[in-house]
């Protein structure tokens, strides 16, 4: 059972990236996909587990339970719990993007930028979404980015090559900064690294992840975009100027208020985005009291929550239910002991691991790789493992669609194909992953040469019992 697991979830996975060709909905495969591994953990019982601690430690606490018990009512939870926050927050950074766009806030935006030029205008796009992911986080990044894309670039084909380096630029930018990334959050909050060092330490290869490609995409890209028509509004039906600012202000307020919700309350994420919209929620309401009922209709978040793409959100919960499936049963903590095993010399030895880790994050989720990871190793404090670990899981996700929050999130608006993402785009974001760690590697190598002590070697593996269910 436990070797059918993994057959399971390659064959889940292969049905996903040929979702066109079968014409089956990878929203629907991907929930069949996390509700049969979660099936196959339940009936293979005990024995499948690859180590039994936390099993052994509920049990301890609960002596009445049994397997079922803590499979279902801890493990399964606890998983669905973390993977609630994460739905809950993209449910409400869309409708908030949503909301912004209906009121024509993002007409502001897309005004100032006149360039045509599909290389410049690229270009634009890519370094706005670079900053703006480390400021917000990717996901929310790549949402905001595709609504304003959408605005200036009407070929279909033209806006998913933007799309996808919207999703490089995004995962990029999340890389160096430590609320940029939920694995960046992840380390920063378990005392791994610190804002300021992670900043200095990720940011030049983070960019160079995000240069390389544009500048080789810069080559194919010829002509000049031709801009959606704009569909002239009836005078009554006219959004006014202050209307606009004003959601377009409070939108972006909104998202930028979740990092410091975050920061002061120490209150999950997805809180802050939902006291984001219930604010936006009620100043609409108050806004639109005297309208008339069928523009009030228009602007009314119950109408503009139809519009929010459903599939999307169901398709992040049956993909995030599979891995977690793996997760608990413990074929991502073998994995991550076996990385342990490479006989290479270190640096060269934990260099390694950390792109390894980046590359599989772009076909499971980067969270449970990352928190194996820091279960595993008692590095110091701004260790160059975990900068680069913080690197190599934020960057390796752009290398398939499915491979980051960002991705899945584009993905779903734009509808873009697998397929012809591992064509067309796959190729570019590994050039810039490898050009970006090369850079982070020669770094270090200059820091050590020229005199830096502080990152010298200090590494304890932890095999003790109290992590063997890593």
């Amino acid at each position: 059972m436990f070797i059918f697991m993994i057959v399971l979830f390659v064959a889940g996975y292969m049905m996903i990236a040929l979702e066109h060709p079968l014409k089956l909905n990878k929203a629907a495969t991907a929930l069949l996909l996390g509700v049969l591994l979660w099936g196959c953990a339940i009936v293979g019982g005990e024995s499948l587990l690859a180590s039994s601690a936390s099993l052994r430690d509920y049990l301890l606490i609960r002596p009445e339970s049994n397997f079922t018990g803590w499979l279902v009512n801890h493990q399964l939870v606890e998983a669905f719990a973390e993977i609630a926050q994460i739905l809950f927050f993209l449910l409400g950074a869309m409708t908030i993007v949503e909301v912004v766009d209906t009121q024509q806030g993002f007409h502001i935006i897309t005004d100032k930028i006149k360039t045509t030029r599909k290389v410049k205008l690229l270009w634009v796009i890519s370094i706005l979404a670079f900053f703006l992911s480390a400021v917000l986080d990717n996901m929310t990044t790549a949402i905001v980015m595709i609504a304003l894309t959408r605005k200036l670039v009407e070929s279909k084909k033209d806006r998913w090559l933007f799309a996808g380096m919207i999703i490089i630029a995004a995962n990029a930018g999340g890389a160096w900064s430590p609320i940029g990334d939920v694995t960046t959050i992840m380390l920063w909050i378990g005392g791994k690294i610190t804002a300021l060092n992670i900043i200095k330490m990720t940011f030049l290869a983070s960019l160079t992840s995000l240069i390389v490609p544009l500048t080789v995409l810069s080559f194919f890209m010829k002509g000049r975009v031709s801009r959606p028509e704009i569909i002239t509004e009836k005078k009554e039906e006219k959004t006014p100027q202050w209307q606009k600012n004003l959601f377009l202000c409070m939108g972006i307020g909104a998202l930028l208020f979740v990092p410091v919700f975050k920061t002061i309350t120490h209150l999950p994420p997805y809180l802050g985005m939902m006291g984001g919209l219930a604010v936006i929620w009620i100043i609409s309401e108050i806004v639109h009291r005297k309208t008339h009922a069928e523009l009030k209709k228009k602007y009314s978040i119950v109408t503009i929550l139809t519009k929010i793409d459903t599939p999307t959100i169901l398709f992040f919960l049956g993909i995030l239910l599979a891995v977690s499936a793996l997760q608990t049963v413990g074929h991502l903590g073998l994995l991550a002991a076996k990385l342990d095993t490479i006989p290479l010399e270190e640096p060269s030895k934990y260099y390694v691991i950390s792109i390894i880790i980046g590359l599989i994050s772009s076909i499971v989720d980067n969270v449970p790789l990352v928190a194996g990871a820091m279960g595993m190793y008692n590095f110091a404090c701004d260790h160059y493992f975990w900068e680069f670990l913080a690197y190599s899981a934020g960057t390796g996700g752009s290398i398939l669609i499915i491979g980051s929050a960002a991705g899945v999130a584009v993905m779903g608006m734009e509808k873009i194909d697998f397929i012809w993402y591992l064509k067309k785009i796959t190729w570019l974001a590994l050039l810039g992953y490898f050009a970006g760690a090369g850079v982070f590697m020669s770094e270090k190598w200059v820091r050590d040469r020229f005199g830096s002590e502080c990152n010298k070697p200090n590494v304890e593996l932890i095999t003790n019992d109290n992590h063997d269910d890593v």
